[in-house]
């Protein structure tokens, strides 16, 4: 018998199909599901739109369309209609990532219209941990970034974000929506940093949150204090934040040729799980 499939656009009143499937696989979900809890399935609020794979009459995979492109809990059959109506659509987005099976088969399918791109990391080791490591100690100097710090942590975060990705987040629109992001985290209590006499030395943020897991991103040391150990003793710290505070299973993920973090997080506790990919534009 012959499976009958689609794909649509999912409307508000798919919310709770659509979380049911983000909240079957947390930790990888993180992100896309602190987002839809937050602004639902309007795209507007979105921030992008939310497309739906049926297989006989039950939604089963899902693509969010927006800044970035994520296949979610995607099979392979899912991931070709995706790529379909990427293709369709035209290239709206700056990266995708997700999952490194379901982004490298979808990416296979895009890259002859959508490539070349500006960079593809395909494989970004995907670490957690549920407790908090006896081996390194949090540094008691990390805390929650104030309103007020603003524009003490901005040139931080575009240090990290410019190394991180390649490009400036100032470019396009001025830096605005960056702003707006870094903002949103200061007020959500989600930025840490370690700030001494107006120079932040070390920072991160717990980037997504729900109520099952959350991750840790921008995870950033000043230049010249790096190999100091603060990366630990920094990570230890937003851990503990963490998993008091937000979630009970912590995640980030980190580039494969990174070695330094990679066993930096393993000694705060991180073990690795999966891995996730990148494709930058």
């Amino acid at each position: 018998m012959l499976t009958q499939t689609t794909t649509r656009v999912l409307e508000p009143s798919d919310l709770g199909a659509a979380l049911a499937i983000l909240e079957s696989e947390p930790v990888a979900n993180a992100f896309v599901t602190s987002r839809v809890q937050v602004a639902g399935l309007d795209p507007w609020r979105l921030g992008g739109e939310m497309w739906g794979w049926y297989a006989d009459g039950r939604l089963r995979s899902l693509c969010y369309s927006g800044a970035n492109l994520v296949p979610i809990c995607a099979g392979p059959e899912a991931v070709r209609a995706f790529a379909d109506r990427a293709r369709r659509a035209g290239r709206r987005c700056s990266s995708i990532v997700g999952p490194a099976e379901p982004t490298a088969r979808l990416w296979r399918l895009l890259e002859p219209s959508w490539g070349p791109a500006r960079e593809v990391r395909a494989n970004q080791p995907l670490m957690v941990t549920e407790s908090l490591s006896a081996e390194v100690p949090p540094d008691p100097l990390v805390r929650r970034v104030r309103k007020d710090e603003m524009d003490v942590l901005m040139p931080a975060c575009v240090a990290m974000f410019t190394e991180e990705v390649g490009v400036s987040p100032l470019a396009g629109d001025g830096g605005l929506l960056y702003q707006a992001r870094v903002a949103e985290l200061i007020s959500t209590g989600r930025s840490f940093a370690r700030i001494e006499d107006g120079k932040v030395l070390f920072k991160a943020e717990i980037g997504a949150a729900t109520s099952l897991a959350c991750q840790i991103q921008g995870v950033w040391v000043a230049p010249e204090f790096r190999g100091r150990g603060l990366s630990e003793t920094g990570m230890a710290a937003v851990l503990a934040h963490a998993l008091a505070d937000v979630a009970p299973v912590v995640s980030l993920y980190v580039n494969d040729y990174n070695t330094p973090a990679r066993k930096a997080y393993a000694r705060v506790g991180f073990r690795e799980v999966g891995a996730f990919m990148s494709v930058l534009f």
